[in-house]
């Protein structure tokens, strides 16, 4: 199918994004990747009458050091995170988890900023900011301001980015050292996830000091599995990591679809969380 007519802007900076969105009014919408928008331009599910082009803005395509954090541009490609040497070392849960996206073409076309402001609920990559505790950079009218990723993801795709504001960026606090590791179960190898969980985990002398875990589809958003980081601590064994697991569940609420029942995905979030980890950890 064709999409609808719009008109088309191409900034070359975050204000004259910003600009253009102001003056495109709520019918404006941001153009990365491509990846999340274009399917619905196809489908006429959405009839936007500006779309606003970013990818030619530098600001949004790098990725720095800022010290004891990692800032990564809204504009950077799933594959450019995956192999990014800073992100490989500080950030390897960001990593993995973005290998996990989709297929080549995609995470090759798609960028991170994109699929965090999309918010799909069976995304891999919000759990992770959210574990993280990373913090999202988002430009308006007003100014900038920093949202931190607990109050970044609001419902089922929808984000405190406001109609005339742009994601600039998102920096996640290095966590250098930590062991990582994602499940994701779904029916075929580029399919969204069922249920995905993202753990990484300090080890101190043979046990856990500190553990991180989001869950993917386990609500309208991601998930922090507070419940099992706490019972972590100190675990070092796999016993005590399974039981530890039988707390993922706790405060989520999945939906029941032609995929899973709700159950069904508490079930694998247990068994997914117990999993993962154990990679993580090396037990």
């Amino acid at each position: 199918m064709i999409p609808g007519k719009f008109d088309y802007v191409r900034p070359s900076t975050v204000d004259e994004a910003v600009a253009a969105l102001v003056a495109g009014g709520d019918d404006a919408k941001v153009l990365g990747g491509g990846q999340s928008l274009m399917p619905v331009l196809r489908l006429r599910m959405g009839e936007p009458s500006v779309i606003v082009d970013t990818t030619r803005i530098d600001e949004m395509k790098g990725i720095t050091d800022a010290g004891d954090a990692v800032v990564i541009g809204a504009g950077v490609t799933h594959d450019d995170v995956a192999k990014n040497a800073l992100v490989r070392e500080h950030l390897a849960l960001l990593a993995m988890t973005t290998e996990h996206v989709a297929d080549r073409q995609i995470r090759h076309r798609g960028t991170m900023g994109g699929a965090m402001a999309h918010a799909d609920p069976a995304g891999d990559q919000p759990p992770v900011a959210l574990a993280m505790g990373a913090s999202f950079t988002i430009a308006g009218p007003s100014g900038r301001r920093t949202v931190s990723a607990a109050d970044f993801f609001v419902d089922y795709f929808t984000t405190a980015v406001g109609p005339d504001e742009v994601l600039v960026n998102v920096t996640f606090p290095k966590h250098t050292g930590w062991g990582a590791h994602y499940e994701k179960f779904n029916r075929t190898a580029q399919a969204w996830a069922i249920v995905g969980v993202a753990a990484t985990v300090r080890m101190d002398g043979g046990s856990i000091a500190e553990a991180r875990i989001g869950l993917t589809n386990m609500g309208p958003g991601p998930v922090r599995a507070s419940g099992v980081e706490a019972a972590l601590v100190g675990a070092s064994t796999l016993e005590a990591i399974a039981a530890a697991a039988e707390h993922a569940a706790e405060g989520t609420s999945p939906n029941s679809d032609i995929h899973a029942e709700a159950e069904y995905r508490e079930h694998l979030a247990r068994v997914l969380t117990r999993r993962a980890v154990a990679q993580a950890a090396g037990l």
